[in-house]
């Protein structure tokens, strides 16, 4: 679901993490803050999910624990929130591929 400046993306299989559950994640629109995030994470995988955890607000252990269909299609539904250099860097990553 698209408003605006944010997605929600529902899960189909939900995440555990901290005595919460996760059947979704909404995500706002890529910000500067977003690129710091990702600067900390080593290897093209764990930049991917400090992205979208940053974006969604969540831990990054939630995005960890996602079901790779999950977080592929976090990935290709996120891609318009991202901007033209974020998508082509995130084609890189798992979450970029096609499916």
């Amino acid at each position: 679901m698209t408003q605006g400046s944010t997605i929600t993306v529902r899960l189909e299989t939900p995440v555990s993490y901290n005595g919460e559950t996760f059947d979704a994640l909404t995500l706002r629109k890529l910000k500067a803050k977003d690129l710091v995030a990702a600067d900390l994470a080593t290897g093209d995988a764990q930049r991917a999910i400090a992205i979208f955890a940053s974006m969604a607000g969540v831990p990054v252990q939630v995005i960890e624990e996602m079901d790779v269909d999950d977080f592929e299609r976090l990935g290709a539904e996120a891609a318009p929130l991202m901007g033209k250099s974020a998508t082509a860097a995130m084609a890189k990553t798992p979450s970029g591929q096609a499916r």
